[in-house]
């Protein structure tokens, strides 16, 4: 058998029990004969030289018609209307999405690759908002801006559940995957889905139905309450409590002690700008790469919080201490929950008394009083998350190799995330990991 045909089974249904006819023929690269009184269902057509950002379309097996684009910016209108009456993650929102191509994905040559699908009658049913990567010389089918993004998945029509089922999403899975597959421009050697979280809203998550591994980090959230102190109450000790008044007391003594909510561009950039820095030198200190070093990053974040249609959704605060911001943090508000995104705070003299800390508990208490009713701590085993959360969100990945290329390269990343994750989820071994890598960093720096 042909190697292409060999490699058919992770292009089409994971599983063979539920394929369709067509299907296996598709994995056995044979020709099947129509069944009796059967019409054909119409097939994608093959796909035309086209000018960057025109869509392809299809006539797809599963009756959903399918529309793809290598151009978000296309997308603008269209993806704004559908956002506000679907169910999807914060970071699916075109905003977000869109600044994260603008400022990182076009720098590296990521190529957009969004799948519309929609009803007969021209309903919008969901939005995959993929994209092709290129790591070396392998190309992965990934969501777009993954990254940064803590929660990847489709953006999904209220009525979805209703409309379709786990069988018939695996077949408009399939030709999607084949319509991709017919213009140059998307190719790619391996699937790579990850942190895909079990639910999209108030839906289930329909990748949930796809041979899944376990991501190596979870997610956690802490449900509020209706008033700070009686949520802090039940999540600190009395000891704690009185230990955490004393240090803003001694936070106190170095000058006045404000939490700010930052919303003028130019206060907006000089905090952000600070919070960089601060980030850099926790990355420093614990030896790991810089992330604000990479191209587009502090542009991307710069971006969205001086974007005015996404002022409602991000959140810039800092914890003054005198002139000096003692701590810093930027977050997302989205339909009753706010997700901490970045937050850090300066490694001088005031780093003692728990600046992070105290800024912490003002954004959960901001939370609480704004109506929110839930703090997202994001993707991230860190101890101090499980203390306040009393929910974990399991997160999944879906790889699979589509070319002998591919199939290499998944062999490496799937041992590679089994040994991450064997670490993370292990609270010796990652101490012991964490450890080694700070002295790593420190030895290397001098």
């Amino acid at each position: 058998m042909p190697a292409a045909n060999i490699l058919k089974p992770n292009l089409t249904c994971p599983d063979l029990d539920a394929c369709s006819v067509n299907d296996v023929a598709l994995r056995t690269g044979q020709i099947m004969p129509a069944r009796q009184g059967r019409k054909d269902p119409p097939t994608l057509s093959p796909s035309l030289p086209r000018p960057r950002g025109q869509l392809t379309a299809a006539a797809a097996r599963s009756g959903i018609a399918l529309r793809a684009y290598d151009a978000i910016e296309t997308l603008d209108t269209e993806w704004r209307s559908f956002e506000e009456r679907a169910d999807l993650t914060v970071f699916q929102s075109f905003d977000w999405l869109v600044n994260w191509q603008r400022h990182i994905g076009r720098a590296r040559g990521t190529v957009p690759a969004i799948v519309i699908g929609s009803e007969p009658e021209g309903n919008i049913l969901f939005i995959l908002p993929l994209a092709v990567y290129t790591t070396g010389p392998v190309r992965r089918l990934r969501w777009l801006g993954s990254q940064l993004c803590d929660y990847n998945g489709p953006v999904l029509a209220r009525h979805f559940p209703a409309w379709t089922s786990t069988h018939h999403f695996r077949s408009a899975w399939h030709d999607v995957i084949e319509l991709l597959r017919r213009d140059a421009l998307f190719h790619f050697d391996v699937i790579d889905l990850a942190k895909m979280p079990e639910s999209i809203g108030e839906q289930r998550n329909p990748f949930m139905d796809f041979r899944l591994r376990a991501h190596p980090s979870g997610a956690y959230l802490a449900s509020l309450g209706r008033d700070w102190e009686t949520f802090y109450a039940g999540k600190r000790s009395a000891a704690t409590r009185k230990r955490e008044r004393r240090q803003l007391r001694q936070l106190a003594e170095h000058g006045e002690v404000r939490f700010r909510n930052v919303e003028s561009t130019q206060e907006i950039e000089r905090t952000l700008t600070t919070l960089f820095q601060q980030k850099s030198d926790a990355f420093a200190r614990m030896g790991v790469d810089d992330a604000f070093a990479r191209p587009g990053q502090r542009e991307f974040f710069l971006a969205v919080a001086k974007d005015p249609a996404m002022s409602n959704i991000v959140h810039v605060s800092r914890l003054d201490v005198g002139n000096e911001m003692a701590a810093t943090s930027i977050g997302l508000k989205h339909r009753g929950c706010y997700y901490l995104i970045l937050s850090s705070y300066t490694p001088g003299t005031l780093s003692r008394f728990g600046p992070g800390r105290a800024q912490l508990n003002e954004l959960m208490g901001h939370a609480i009083r704004q109506g929110i009713h839930e703090f997202d701590f994001t993707v991230g085993d860190e101890p101090y998350k499980r203390d306040w959360s009393d929910r974990e969100l399991m997160l999944h990945d879906h790889l699979t190799a589509v070319t002998l290329r591919g199939w290499l390269f998944v062999a490496m990343l799937t041992t590679f995330r089994r040994i991450k994750r064997g670490i993370k989820q292990s609270p010796l071994l990652w101490r012991g990991f964490s450890r080694a890598r700070a002295l790593a960093g420190v030895l290397n720096s001098r």
